[in-house]
């Protein structure tokens, strides 16, 4: 759907850039205590638009910092004016900063493609007014999370500071998951590109969605025809799916390899364990601590979820009781950070080290100096071919005699869905063991503290060339419950290099190595058993490889001929981190 401007407002629009700032002020503001431009446009390099708002505290007489948003969310004027008038009482300039195509920004809407360069010409404009001191911070969380990132593909000297909360990295997490196209994305296409604001009406429409998808599922169509069940034409769902690799498309978006060595400012990052993104979001901060060790990167993260990340947490997430020390002010810490960083004041006090994690069982925060150092040992846990009562076991020890379990999984059967991967509930009675293989520990001797993120290599071969596939960790606690921990969910062909496809040979064993995981801190009890599910992904709710090589989103139900034939072999194992 193209975006609804109409000639007339296009001309309106185009005539209002000449003056590049229209300010707005209603006989509300004249009596408030802020100055308010609510329709400043900002011109680009290339010629296209931004539309902004700005908001001053009145009586101010020098320049001070400026603390900008960067966003696709047009919401109600008076939600966004409310964030930044409590910029500007926190002693900042408070600017919002809207997507190229959104709001008064004539042109069309994609999402992620421009926003780097925009952004860094809006800082640009900033930077010249005469309210700012030359300083500039960006905050937000999940679409405004990533344009902070994409911002610092190319620096910009007056950006000092970013806070991003559960930030996207387009092409790992959202639209596709290690180079699975996933399906929660489809609709958000709608809600953000189909008007200058947002389409809440299409975009909520559930019920609308989940039909297409079964339908989808039922039919067997090709999944790039999945626009064509729903009737009406997804310009971005097809413009993504010409990508399954991540390759320029997705890498020009934001910074990418040795683009991270020149990220030199502070940073403050907002994660969860259970938010969907979290891969996207901890990816920025291991590349930067992979390129630029010396960078001052900080995290704070617990048991949220992607939207309670960006709120300080939910006393209740997916049926689990969050620990109390683990709901944070959110808004009180990331004003600190920006006063710590902007104004020279003191930081944070949840800051002990530059990670910091709520431990799950325990009610307390810990802190390590990277990701890494949150583990200082492994516990390598093989997936045996040995039956322990009613599953197989997972052990320490690495089986002496070569075996495998065989698994056929038939794609023309939908009646059979594998791979219940998803963190929802957290904590559950049973779990889904009809397909699939489920492999557990003997009870621990002594509590453990998990922390980090598990990777194992998966040693398989198959009689097609390819296959998605997903191992989920849980806890058995002593009272016979399931937590989940973690997951993986990726494609076994761009195992190796997610920027290119190896398909695999037929009826050859390979090591799929993983290790895009969840990261998580739980504290494990004395009696607790550690469980891995590995199955193979076949479900409605991501796109279906059927293993033929072809593209996967081109493949129908008539590639579905010959069963998927697996044997998984008992050298394979799972690393998982702990803290001794």
């Amino acid at each position: 759907m193209k975006p609804i401007l109409s000639f007339i407002f296009l001309i309106f629009i185009v005539l209002k850039t000449f003056s590049q700032e229209t300010s707005i002020t209603t006989s509300e503001d004249l009596k408030s205590a802020y100055a308010i431009q609510d329709s400043v446009m900002i011109e680009t390099r290339d010629g296209a638009f931004i539309s902004a708002i700005v908001v001053r505290k009145k009586g101010v007489s020098g320049p001070e910092p400026v603390l900008l948003q960067y966003t696709i969310y047009v919401r109600d004027k008076g939600r966004d004016l409310k964030s930044l008038k409590e910029a500007a009482d926190h002693g900042y300039v408070g600017v919002m900063a809207y997507s190229r195509g959104k709001r008064f920004s004539p042109g069309e809407i994609f999402p992620y493609e421009n926003d780097g360069s925009d952004a860094y010409d809006v800082i640009d404009w900033i930077s010249k007014q005469e309210w700012c001191n030359g300083r500039v911070g960006m905050y937000g969380g999940s679409y405004n999370g990533f344009t902070q990132w994409a911002a610092c593909k190319k620096m910009h000297p007056a950006l000092k500071t970013i806070v991003p909360y559960v930030a996207n990295r387009p092409g790992m997490g959202l639209p596709m998951e290690n180079n699975v196209f996933v399906n929660p994305n489809y609709e958000w296409s709608f809600y953000v590109g189909n008007n200058k604001s947002l389409d809440t009406v299409t975009g909520n429409d559930r019920p609308r969605f989940r039909k297409m998808m079964f339908k989808w599922w039922e039919t067997g169509v090709a999944y790039k025809k999945m626009d064509s069940i729903d009737g009406s034409p997804n310009r971005l769902f097809q413009r993504w799916i010409k990508h399954p690799s991540f390759d320029e498309y997705w890498q020009k978006m934001a910074p990418y390899g040795k683009q991270f060595e020149q990220i030199n400012i502070p940073v403050l990052a907002f994660d969860g364990y259970y938010n969907d993104s979290q891969n996207s979001s901890l990816y920025y901060v291991r590349e930067l601590q992979k390129y630029n060790p010396q960078n001052p990167v900080y995290v704070i993260i617990g048991p949220y979820g992607h939207f309670g990340a960006q709120v300080g947490g939910e006393t209740d997430l997916y049926d689990y009781k969050v620990d109390a020390t683990a709901l944070i002010n959110i808004k009180n810490i990331t004003y600190q950070w920006f006063d710590y960083i902007l104004k020279n004041g003191t930081k944070p006090e949840l800051l002990k080290d530059k990670i910091n994690y709520e431990v799950m069982g325990a009610n307390e925060w810990r802190s390590a100096p990277s990701l890494d150092k949150m583990s200082n040992s492994f516990l390598k846990m093989y997936l045996t071919a040995k039956k322990s009562g009613k599953f197989y076991a997972l052990t320490d020890k690495k089986p002496i005699q070569k075996k495998y379990l065989y698994q056929e999984v038939d794609f023309a059967d939908r009646q059979i869905q594998n791979n219940d991967y998803y963190p929802d509930p957290i904590i559950r009675k049973e779990i889904d063991t009809s397909n699939g293989f489920v492999f557990i520990s003997d009870p621990l001797e002594e509590p453990i503290l998990i922390n980090g993120s598990f990777v194992g290599e998966i040693k398989a071969s198959i009689n097609k060339n390819d296959m998605d596939i997903g191992v989920t960790l849980y806890e058995v606690m002593p009272n016979g419950e399931y937590f989940h921990l973690s997951y993986f969910l990726g494609r076994a062909s761009y195992a190796k290099d997610i920027t290119k496809r190896n398909l695999l040979k037929p009826n050859k064993i390979v090591t799929i190595p993983f290790s895009n995981t969840h990261l998580v801190s739980k504290q494990l009890n004395k009696g607790s058993r550690l469980l891995v599910v590995l199955n193979v992904n076949k479900n409605p709710f991501s796109e279906l490889n059927y293993g033929t090589g072809k593209v996967v989103a081109e493949e129908t139900i008539k590639d579905a001929k010959e069963s998927l034939k697996i044997k998984w072999y008992n050298n394979s194992f799972v690393k998982i981190p702990i803290l001794k």
